[in-house]
This record gives structure tokens, C-alpha cells and sequence, in this order.
């Protein structure tokens, strides 16, 4: 027709055909979703039995959804108290390791100094050390200088755990925003923590989120420095007050499992609230 467009040949129709490369990659990307969900939906079907259907009933859908071990495990135990205490040491971490990790990123990335290459690559190498080879030294230390069962240490020994990841993360973003902001900023007279945190900070949002939900998610859910350097009931923190709950109550699976769908809430909801940012983090990693 006269009026039709002379379209090439590898932009006509194809009448919705849809190549089996594609369908393959689709059906992949499902199956690997369902097997990462399959642990969390177990949790929850189980959470939702009784203990006398769970005998019979391990792995099925729950024939009756009870309550009970929801009520017991919010208003039954210590449980706010623990989530006070995880909140409190999280919460701590992160702003500790976020503002030292700011601006040893920064000074890494933007500032000439001797040595910089050198202090870069031996921070980046912390992030090979397992936690379990400092407890020794660092409990001799901290029983030296009183501070076992104090939330302050506990928050100094997670904020140096994760302040490598953080810095060798912010130090990579940095280096990508352009040199000329940098020169204009200077030019108008702003010194270097004036750059930080009118231009640079404002820039890394999205690195700086993700840092901050990957970070509450580690400190949230460790175990291991809870144990041994928080030994005081009272300072005991959800995930170690799950496992004496777990230890306690072994028998009652359903009991236990109600317990950790609750646990996992919070970070699940911090998740969600900065889900735009974190993809877009990461996102902007990958991509720079």
C-alpha cells in the first residue's frame, strides 16, 4: 500500500511470538524464586498450627489457623524487650559505621595523601577476616576494659565488622561523581567537609540506604558476638532470645517457628520502606 511504512525486516510483526530462550529464562527466574520462598513459607504454614496437627501435619497447608503461638510469643516472653535491645545496637552500628565510613571513603576517593592506595587495599582486605578469629582477642580486650555485657562495646565491634564492606562501597561511588563538581565547589571557597555534605552525600542516596539496609540486616541477624559479649539477660538481643526460646521450647516447633516470622518482620518492613532506593543502589553499582 502506498501509505504503509517501509518497515525493515527485523522490526515487522511476528505475530507475539515469543522466542524459547526467553520462556527458559522466565521459567529459571520462577523456579529459583519459589525455592528461595519455600524456607519462609514453610515458617509461616507451620506458625499457623496447632501443635497436635503438627504432628500429623508437617508439611501441608494448616487444616485450622490458630493464633496462639503468635499471643504467646509477643505477650508470653521478653520479646519487645529483645527487639529494643536489637534496635538499640542496629541502630547504633550503622550510624557509627556510616559516618566513619563517609568520610574515610571520601578522603580515600577525593583526596591525595600518601599512602592512600595502601590504606585502601588494607581495608578492603578486613572483609576476608571472619568474625570467629577476633572473639579471643577482643574478649580478653574487652574484659580488660569492662565492657562485656555493655551496649557500647557490643555496638563498637559491629560497627568495625561492617565498616569495611562500607567504605570499600562508598569509596567505588565516590570516584564515579564528576571531578567538576568537585572543582566548582572548590573555586567557591567550600572546604572538604563542606563538599561531603552539601554535594557528595545528597548525590549517594541510594549507596548510602543500601548501606544502611544491608548493614541493620547483618547486625539484626547475627548471633555469634550477641552470645558471647551481651551475656546479661537484660541486654540480650532478639536473635540470641529466639535461640534460648528455640532451646527452651524444642518440642513445640510451631511455638518456635511463630517466634522467628516475628523476628524477621522488622527488617522485612525496612526492606520494603527503601526498597526503591536499594534497587537503585545496587543498581547503580553494577551499571558504574
Amino acid at each position: 500500500m502506498a501509505g504503509a511504512p517501509n518497515l525493515p525486516s527485523d522490526a515487522r510483526p511476528s505475530g507475539h511470538r515469543v522466542k524459547p530462550d526467553r520462556i527458559l529464562k522466565h521459567g529459571v527466574l520462577l523456579l529459583a524464586t519459589l525455592l528461595a520462598l519455600v524456607p519462609t513459607l514453610y515458617m509461616l504454614m507451620t506458625s499457623l498450627k496447632s501443635e497436635d496437627e503438627y504432628t500429623v501435619n508437617k508439611v501441608g497447608l494448616p487444616r485450622t489457623i490458630v493464633f496462639d503461638h503468635y499471643d504467646n510469643v509477643l505477650f508470653q516472653s521478653p520479646f519487645f524487650a529483645w527487639m529494643e535491645n536489637s534496635i538499640i545496637l542496629a541502630a547504633g552500628a550503622v550510624i557509627l559505621s556510616t559516618l566513619v565510613s563517609c568520610l574515610g571513603a571520601y578522603a580515600i576517593a577525593r583526596m591525595e595523601f600518601k599512602g592512600r592506595s595502601l590504606l585502601f587495599s588494607i581495608s578492603t582486605s578486613l572483609m576476608a577476616v571472619p568474625p570467629v578469629v577476633m572473639i579471643v582477642p577482643l574478649f580478653v580486650l574487652y574484659s580488660e576494659l569492662d565492657l562485656i555485657s555493655t551496649f557500647r562495646g557490643a555496638i563498637i565491634i559491629y560497627a568495625g565488622l561492617i565498616t569495611p564492606f562500607s567504605v570499600y562501597l562508598l569509596t567505588t561511588f565516590f570516584r564515579t561523581l564528576p571531578r567538576e563538581l568537585f572543582e566548582s565547589a572548590r573555586m567557591d571557597g567550600a572546604g572538604a567537609l563542606r563538599i561531603l555534605w552539601k554535594i557528595v552525600l545528597p548525590l549517594s542516596l541510594p549507596a548510602l540506604l543500601t548501606l544502611v539496609v544491608v548493614n541493620a540486616l547483618y547486625v539484626w541477624n547475627d548471633l555469634l558476638i550477641a552470645i558471647i559479649f551481651l551475656q546479661d539477660d537484660s541486654k540480650r538481643t532478639l536473635m540470641a532470645g529466639i535461640s534460648v526460646f528455640q532451646g527452651r521450647y524444642d518440642n513445640q516447633i510451631p511455638l518456635t517457628m511463630a517466634g522467628m516470622a516475628v523476628a524477621s518482620a522488622p527488617m522485612l518492613m525496612l526492606y520494603l520502606v527503601f526498597q526503591k532506593y536499594f534497587i537503585q543502589g545496587l543498581m547503580t553499582g553494577a551499571v558504574k
